[in-house]
């Protein structure tokens, strides 16, 4: 959903009506996970995806139908044996899509939401999905305040209280209540989908493949920075825009930075003046990932400098050096895509084999829509 936000957006500021399909469950193999979206706006212009191709034609289909009808629909798709025509997954799983139509009369806080997630603020926005509530409703929580509602003031207790202890991690995904917010019945479902702020990546070392490795963390999502002690170096025309630029000692800017457990740190110094000390500020403090450029001699020396430093077996074996996979890359564009590989392999528990040699099901099941890890 965030990627197609600022289209969504645009129409809902120009009062266009727009079909809003939305994954809520999956189950087995699937290619998108809770969250996923494709939206039908004016001309029948589509943005988004909620499975890759498989069933888009019919979301496509099911997201006009809605905008004409005013009605909201739930709708499941699989792989169906019985009728080779039928619109389903190839891949043998099953996914559960919401699809309503958007303005601003019928979802009042969706301008809101994006505006949100446009800031970088964390916002979750509720939606009843089935049961005994008006189906589409929305509410909007954020950490101190809420709005719009599910139907019933004690439901939107419930959903908010929910919502506000999962906000910090992302999590997306479908709960149960009873009409009036009781915990201990399960008549009505409502999806939450939580946007938190995105997880950082910090690159130190502001050489040719710290450019590279700023690139892809931004495409994948990241909030990046890129830190070096020499303003030489650590130029904004060197990087791609968007990409922050900070001259400053890493080790010392990093003491004084939020990290938490969706932050990848790279370290692309090679350089023991920077490396070791920044090294043992990240090995101590909560990161996703931690990754160090080197050869394999600059690894056994940095190694030993920072056993000499005090760090713990345990503290190093957070450590990924040399960085990335083994890809054979040679050049910063390919490096970077090693390292962002490596990335997203441990992100959802990849092994990083080639799929060709590997069995059962490609992509992953039990998703928790949180951004980074």
């Amino acid at each position: 959903m965030r990627e197609i936000l600022a289209v969504l957006d645009r129409w809902y500021a120009a009062r266009v009506p727009f079909g809003l399909a939305t994954v809520v469950s999956v189950s087995r193999s699937a290619p998108r996970g809770p969250g996923a979206a494709l939206a039908v706006g004016p001309d029948g212009e589509v943005v988004g995806s909620v499975s890759g191709g498989c069933v888009e034609g019919a979301v496509f289909e099911l997201a006009q139908e809605v905008v004409e009808t005013g009605a909201v629909r739930l709708e499941t798709f699989g792989y169906s044996d019985e009728d080779a025509f039928a619109a389903g997954l190839t891949c043998g799983g099953e996914i559960t899509v919401l699809v309503r139509p958007v303005t601003p009369a019928r979802d009042p806080v969706f301008g809101a939401v994006a505006a949100s997630v446009a800031d970088g603020e964390p916002v979750t926005a509720a939606t009843v999905v089935d049961g005994p509530a008006p189906r589409g409703a929305t509410l909007a929580v954020w950490p101190r305040t809420a709005a719009g509602s599910l139907g019933t003031r004690g439901l939107d207790a419930a959903v908010a209280a929910d919502a506000r202890g999962e906000l910090a991690l992302g999590v997306t995904g479908l709960r149960h209540y009873g009409p009036h917010g009781e915990r201990r019945e399960d008549t009505v479902t409502v999806f939450l989908h939580s946007f938190a702020p995105p997880p950082r990546m910090l690159v130190f070392g502001a050489i040719d493949y710290a450019a590279a490795v700023a690139r892809l963390g931004d495409f994948l999502g990241y909030r990046v920075t890129v830190c070096d002690a020499r303003p030489v170096f650590a130029t904004p025309r060197r990087f791609p825009e968007g990409v922050e630029v900070v001259v400053d000692w890493p080790h010392r800017y990093l003491r004084g930075t939020h990290t938490d457990e969706r932050t990848v740190i790279c370290v692309l110094t090679h350089d023991p003046k920077f490396d070791v000390p920044v090294l043992r500020e990240a090995l101590r403090r909560p990161a996703a990932y931690i990754g160090a450029m080197g050869s394999r001699r600059t690894h056994d020396d940095r190694l030993r400098r920072l056993v000499e430093s005090g760090l713990t077996d345990e503290e190093l074996s957070r450590l990924r050096s040399p960085i990335g996979l083994d890809l054979g890359a040679r050049t910063p564009e390919e490096v970077a895509v090693s390292v962002a590989a490596e990335i997203v392999a441990l992100r959802w528990g990849g092994s990083g084999a080639p799929l060709s040699r590997t069995s059962g099901e490609i992509h992953p099941h039990g998703w928790s829509g949180a951004p980074g890890f």
